[in-house]
């Protein structure tokens, strides 16, 4: 009698420890069908829905009661579980990892639809370098969608080129900037990059701390046509009296060529805008780079050319048929002299 009553107590003393744990259970139950869940729908599209009746027939063995899977002992007759194909362990690990570094699930489900063709561990090794780079995963996301292309590239070429963006003068929180306005400068060749800052350096004769701010603060330049580059930068310099250190201040490079001769030539045939003179001077006071470009075209009427929309409109017009012509030359005079000529122009009148 005695040792049943022993029995009994041992009895009641083990049921709340194989309660207690059913909850911890339950929870890495949920996590796995998270998981299941997601990869699911993310391998139906790639796999012609291959997986998907794996995934589900995973995410219903983690909802089985949590006491059938603990304590029964496993009999060696027992029926061996379905092999798990290496793709799907190896896509899973992908999206835990992604889901650790912040994105969110539907993120990830559009991240590994992106371009199907990508592995989806050459997806986590480029997203893990955009990462280091400084942007969070909101940004990494965005950029992504924007030029899916960065999924192709090597892991080392993302990697040198930043260095060379580096080298450029765009630190870590510069170069966040040019990636999210213009992410394709991963993926540019070498030799367009070089071209751009070579017009910027040796035809426009900006600084090296000059380049810097222009690629940071308009990193569309990078996509410009090198010649076409050029010509917007004369156009300020010599046709609008635009110096160099107010090019940078004001982003001008940033504005279409189209946008600024309109507003520009308008103004100048209103009597509102006029070229500066070797020193600088004008009869009129013109008005501000930021009072011509920066604003909307309502408030540019009402407010810098004091005119109305009807009249722009017939303007832009007969300007294009003037431009097609070819009656409005690119420079005053048809002068096209390089900066160094006429610093020594200007040398020898001070002579």
């Amino acid at each position: 009698m005695a040792a049943l009553g022993r029995q009994v107590f041992d009895w009641h003393r083990l049921v709340p420890l194989t309660w207690a744990r059913v909850p911890r259970q339950t929870r890495r139950g949920e996590q796995k069908r998270t998981s299941a869940s997601l990869l699911c729908k993310l391998t139906t599209a790639s796999n012609g829905g291959g997986l998907e009746k794996l995934s589900r027939v995973e995410s219903r063995k983690y909802m089985q009661e949590p006491e059938r899977r603990t304590s029964l002992p496993r009999c060696p007759h027992e029926k061996q579980r379905t092999p798990v194909a290496p793709g799907f362990l190896e896509q899973e690990k992908v999206i835990t990892s992604l889901l650790d570094m912040g994105f969110s699930d539907v993120h990830v489900n559009e991240l590994l639809l992106l371009w199907p063709s990508t592995h989806p561990q050459q997806l986590l090794d480029i997203i893990t370098e955009l990462l280091l780079l400084g942007l969070n995963p909101e940004p990494v996301y965005v950029a992504l969608k924007k030029s899916p292309q960065l999924l192709k590239l090597p892991v080392m070429h993302v990697r040198k080129r930043s260095s060379y963006l580096r080298k450029l003068g765009l630190g870590e929180g510069k170069l966040k900037t040019v990636l999210l306005c213009c992410p394709q400068i991963l993926t540019m060749h070498q030799r367009d990059i070089d071209s751009i800052v070579g017009v910027l350096k040796e035809k426009c004769l900006f600084t090296v701390q000059q380049v810097t701010r222009i690629l940071h603060r308009c990193p569309y330049v990078l996509q410009e046509d090198p010649s076409e580059l050029e010509y917007k930068f004369q156009y300020a310099y010599f046709r609008m009296g635009v110096k160099h250190a107010d090019v940078v201040r004001t982003d001008f490079l940033q504005y279409s060529i189209t946008k600024i001769k309109q507003r520009h030539v308008f103004l100048e045939r209103l009597g509102r805008y006029q070229t500066p003179d070797k020193k600088g001077q004008t009869q009129v006071p013109n008005p501000l780079l930021k009072d011509i470009l920066r604003v909307s075209e309502a408030e540019f009427l009402a407010r810098t050319a004091c005119s109305s929309a009807e009249e722009f409109e017939v303007f832009k017009k007969l300007f294009a048929r003037e431009e097609e012509e070819g009656s409005e030359s690119h420079m005053p005079d048809n002068k096209s002299l390089s900066l160094d000529e006429e610093a020594e122009n200007e040398e020898e009148e001070e002579e």
